[in-house]
């Protein structure tokens, strides 16, 4: 009996299993300082494919005739869609789109010659030289196609995709970009989260060329050994090369000869280079060269380590005066601008902090460098949040890999002290075994940091308790005395309560308070009341000994769709200024003070 043919994209099921293949991972990340980038900003063509026809029908073949020559109907005109200037969150661009969550399809073209005029006189197909694309970040899901070619996909919204397209570029070039910000409970972050999920391709679109043989990842730090004078240097090769390179720091008269063997290298480099900090946030150029490539930073040197219940940065015990932050913006979403960072550490100092918690995700990698410039630490953070499905391999895959990404895109950072693996988690075996896990994950990769996460206060017996603590340098508590938990009677008792036996950082207090409504310390929502909460939670936490920072939350407003009163107005309102940036709440002055009369 003769097989009926019929459209085949109407009736496919699992669709995106033929995508899920060639997938970008930590281990496929490039370090990329000081190497030539071809930016692909700027107009992108653009459609709302919500039900994900381009995947279905297989737009990027652009497959006009079928195989017996019939002319078909298509769903598309790439050339003719309407434009977008990328990066930016699409729900930013239009007023339609503000809630759209689900898949949206990126295009444009692009000449060879522009990428052989700006990195090298070779033909960009000769394989003398390799080609990638970055993709800074795309929330949460992407998918990308070149020239009729399926590339890859990458999960996770917030760090860095990378996908060698040496040999499907051509002459002229057609790339194309799924976006797909679709909330899943099997996705890390999960389907409910307290922020706003923006969609689209948010941070730059790049194309890197490299000789065939290059520089894969380059991490320099201070050795943590306590003595301030050795600079220990790694470097991974792209092939298991024999072969030698060269790291030289101009201003410490560093000039050192690297063996590489297999592909890899390790050197410890006497050296006493004047120590990173806050206060004096020095930074060094530094290159190194191998086999004709060369790449090079700006990097700090510092020690940061725990001892007993105290924090210690160039060995001498600090508190963490901090503030929280997420990425955004009323304009621009999550696809901040430099100087929009820049106007965050701003704040944060001016608030009187040497301390930014980017929660809770990665934010983008120049608010890191921006750290490094400005002097402030951070801490830094992946989207294990809340209810995450914790016995399930590939979520945890997906958070290691995120953890990963974050740890080799921002090691030669000098601002960031912590890597946090998550916040808010319910203490259960699951739990415990995913998150000491990823706490085990950063141990290995970076000797040179501490890790933590953001708990919940045991409320049953109301005291700092939670198992993960033995797998964590620092612990991070997210109490909300004189708000949600309403008897403030509850802090002083959970202090007592406690005793924990390594530092603590109160990663998260506060309270909602809507710009311009007043009322009495007992109405919620008006700035009386959010400055009240701090002034009662600064009252009794000055004098914990055990507490070395804190984070309250937050700097300013953001945008939340689960915020729907008529104080919230879809805004989480605990910022200390408005969503806008234009406003100091009272309570913005009570910690100013306190973190004043700490220095």
């Amino acid at each position: 009996m003769e097989t009926k043919k019929y459209l085949s994209d109407i009736h496919l099921d699992n669709y995106t299993e033929q995508y899920e293949g060639k997938q970008s991972l930590a281990d496929d990340a490039l370090f990329c300082g000081g190497r030539k980038i071809i930016s692909l900003n700027g107009e992108w063509n653009y459609a709302v494919d919500q039900y994900d026809t381009c995947l279905r029908q297989k737009w990027f073949l652009e497959k006009y005739v079928d195989d017996n020559g019939f002319t078909l109907p298509v769903d598309y005109s790439f050339d003719e869609w309407d434009v977008m200037e990328l990066p930016c969150c699409f729900n930013s661009t239009m007023p339609e789109y503000m809630l759209y969550e689900g898949s949206m399809v990126f295009t444009r073209t692009f000449e060879s010659d522009q990428i052989s005029a700006c990195c090298s006189s070779d033909s960009t197909n000769d394989h003398k030289n390799d080609i990638f694309l970055r993709l800074g970040a795309v929330n949460y899901i992407c998918r990308v196609f070149l020239n009729g070619e399926y590339i890859g996909m990458h999960r996770g919204g917030s760090t860095p995709a990378f996908f060698n397209v040496t040999k499907e570029l051509k002459e002229h070039n057609r790339i194309m970009i799924v976006a797909d910000n679709t909330r899943d409970p099997g996705q890390v972050p999960t389907e409910n989260t307290d922020w706003f999920n923006y969609g689209g391709i948010y941070r730059d679109i790049e194309l890197i060329m490299v000789p065939k043989v290059h520089i894969k990842q380059f991490r320099i730090a201070l050795e943590p050994d306590g003595e301030f004078k050795h600079i220990r240097a790694e470097l991974r090769m792209s092939e298991e090369v024999n072969s030698a390179a060269v790291l030289e720091i101009a201003e410490l008269n560093i000039k050192k000869k690297i063996p590489v063997v297999n592909g890899s290298a390790v050197m410890i480099i006497e050296a006493c280079p004047k120590l990173w900090s806050p206060d004096n946030p020095m930074l060094y150029d530094v290159k190194l060269s191998c086999m004709g490539d060369e790449v090079s930073d700006r990097v700090g040197f510092r020690e940061i380590r725990v001892s007993g219940r105290d924090i210690m940065l160039n060995g001498s015990p600090i508190f963490l005066r901090g503030i929280s932050c997420h990425e955004d913006s009323v304009i621009n979403g999550k696809a901040l601008t430099d100087e929009e960072r820049l106007q965050n550490i701003r704040l944060a100092k001016e608030l009187g902090c040497n301390f930014m918690r980017v929660a809770h995700y990665p934010h983008h990698e120049n608010m890191a460098k921006l750290a490094d410039e400005e002097g402030i630490l951070l801490w830094e953070e992946i989207p294990v949040y809340w209810a995450i499905r914790f016995s399930s391999s590939k979520t945890y895959n997906d958070a290691e890999n995120q953890l990963r990404e974050l740890i080799i895109r921002d090691y030669n950072r000098a601002s960031v002290i912590i890597w946090s693996v998550g916040n808010e988690n319910a203490d259960s075996d699951e739990r415990l075994a995913f998150m000491s896990k990823l706490a085990e994950c950063a141990h290995n990769m970076d000797k040179t940091r501490m890790v933590s996460a953001a708990c919940l206060v045991d409320g049953e017996r109301n005291m700092i308790a939670d198992r993960l603590e033995a797998y964590l340098d620092i612990i991070g508590v997210n109490e909300y005395c004189g708000w949600y938990a309403p008897d403030f009677n509850s802090l002083p008792a959970l202090m007592e309560n406690s005793d924990p036996d390594k530092p603590v950082i109160i990663t998260e207090f506060g309270a909602d308070a809507m710009q311009g409504y007043h009322g009495t310390i007992n109405d919620k929502g008006c700035e009386e009341c959010q400055e009240y909460v701090y002034k009662k939670q600064v009252s009794v936490l000055k004098d914990i000994e055990y507490i070395k920072g804190m984070t309250p939350w937050i700097l300013y407003d953001f945008r939340c769709p689960r915020r729907t009163s008529s104080i919230q107005k879809y805004y989480n309102r605990k910022g200390l200024l408005s969503a806008d940036k234009s406003y100091r709440k009272p309570s913005f002055y009570v910690l100013q003070d306190y973190y004043n009369s700490m220095n």
